[in-house]
């Protein structure tokens, strides 16, 4: 037997050998560059441990974060016409639309869910920016009457979390009579009475800004969200003036009035239950996994004889 190569050079050649490690375990943050473990990341809600960088969420880890024990029932959502317009640019629209439902797992660009937030019954919708920058389409559209009908149906309010990039242009006017169409739905939610509330989240911008995301009855940004119609290079070079530092961002929306509130995402579900009890006429919700038991009568004292 010869040790050397039976024992010592398998010992040296493991030692050396480059070991593949999977590339989906670890994140570099875009703000810091720190890299950060995936299932570090995850517990964090995609929040950098690092610098407090707010990462992209999708509409399920978001749901899973907001809704009692991860527990949601998904809306159904009325079928759009696939290329209406026949669209092509570099790529056919519907081969767009294949890669961006195989890349995020998802049907569309926006999900809508029901369920309990500290148990107060609510419906929301997201909308997902790793699909097609969160274009508003047909679906998109859709998606949020469907979402104000069921809340309307439910008596639930309805919590909206916005990112997208815009209307999408592959639908061409079909995707700006969006615009509209959300707004009446909004008005619906409206008439009935309900809670609307909308969390914009980096980025907003474009026709969805223009329209359902700011018709909210309260309006709540995570931090050093991009909020906006035009893009602050766009408006550079229009106006060919230096932009104010942080333009356009969530802090300066908050100090000029457009927003209510800038909160972290941590603290975005207990800052939701609250908001939303208060707007519905609740007590304030119970921290704990169960409601508050109900009070026993005090026992009645007979009369003494």
């Amino acid at each position: 037997m010869n040790w050397i190569s039976n024992y010592v050079r398998p010992t040296i050649n493991s030692l050396f050998s480059r070991r593949e490690v999977p590339e989906n375990l670890w994140t570099k943050c875009p703000e810091c560059g720190t890299m950060l473990f995936h299932r570090e990341l995850a517990d964090n809600l995609n929040v950098c441990t690092n610098c407090d960088h707010h990462m992209a969420i999708t509409p399920r880890m978001r749901f899973q974060a907001m809704f009692d024990g991860g527990v949601f029932n998904e809306v159904s959502v009325p079928e759009a016409v696939v290329d209406p317009l026949q669209f092509r640019d570099q790529k056919k629209y519907p081969d767009r639309l294949r890669a961006a439902q195989k890349s995020t797992g998802e049907k569309e660009a926006m999900l809508v869910a029901e369920g309990e937030m500290a148990r107060t019954p609510v419906v929301m919708a997201a909308q997902d920016f790793a699909f097609m920058a969160g274009s508003m389409g047909m679906y998109v559209g859709n998606a949020i009457v469907a979402a104000a009908e069921r809340a309307v149906e439910l008596k639930r309010p309805l919590v909206l979390f916005s990112a997208a990039g815009g209307a999408r242009m592959q639908e061409g006017i079909l995707s700006l009579m969006q615009m509209p169409r959300t707004t009446v739905a909004v008005q619906m939610l409206k008439d009935a009475g309900l809670p609307y509330i909308v969390v914009l989240t980096h980025p907003t911008t474009g026709g969805v800004t223009a329209s359902y995301a700011m018709l909210g009855d309260v309006h709540i940004s995570e931090p050093n969200a991009l909020i906006c119609f035009a893009g602050p290079r766009v408006i550079e070079q229009t106006i060919r003036e230096k932009l104010p530092e942080g333009f356009q961002r969530a802090e300066y929306l908050l100090d000029h009035g457009m927003l209510d509130r800038v909160t972290h995402r941590k603290a975005l579900r207990e800052e939701l239950v609250t908001i939303l009890r208060m707007m519905t006429g609740q007590p304030p919700a119970v921290k704990a996994d169960l409601p508050a038991p109900t009070p026993e009568p005090a026992p009645v004292t007979p009369p003494a004889p």
